[in-house]
């Protein structure tokens, strides 16, 4: 089992249906990738669709020594992507407002797995799914009221190195 090396927590506002991780070294730009999935992810940056009804999320980032065991549910989805990490420090991208770094400290450049869990506050929907060419409403699970605090949606976002072989 992994060992929790460091958290970070903000508030995001998305807009253009995404916000993203972004290594602070790598140009931002919209990646070329498949639509149909919740996460994009090109060399440097993951990117979260997210339904354009959301307004404000909650996102609690961890840096872990190896894999954790995967965040508690209910979640309304889940998603792991791997992505290389040039220099390891991380900023979050919102289109209009650009990257802001952030203090978490990862161990060192290099490949990383993440994994995302979300979750909607049925309380302030519906939500309609960004994900083309499948849109439609997305799970709405009782459970996560604590970490939505009245938001729309909340992240949590698990990060460690893996190992090169």
């Amino acid at each position: 089992m992994g060992r929790l090396l460091d958290v970070f927590e903000t508030t995001v506002h998305p807009n253009y249906r995404r916000f993203g991780l972004v290594d602070t070294s790598v140009d931002t730009y919209t990646p070329n990738v498949d639509f149909s999935e919740w996460l994009l992810s090109a060399p440097g940056m993951v990117y979260l669709q997210v339904p354009s009804e959301v307004i404000r999320a909650p996102v609690r980032l961890e840096s872990w020594s190896t894999e954790p065991a995967p965040g508690p549910g209910p979640w309304s989805g889940q998603a792991e992507v791997e992505v290389e990490l040039p220099t390891a420090e991380l900023g979050i991208e919102v289109i209009t407002s650009g990257m802001d770094p952030i203090p978490l400290i990862l161990p060192s450049p290099g490949t990383y797995k993440m994994r995302w869990h979300w979750v909607f506050n049925r309380e302030n929907g519906p939500f309609t799914s960004p994900l083309i060419p499948s849109p439609g409403p997305v799970e709405t699970p009782l459970g996560r009221e604590e970490e939505l605090d009245g938001e729309d949606q909340y992240c949590l976002v698990q990060i460690w190195r893996i190992s090169q072989t």
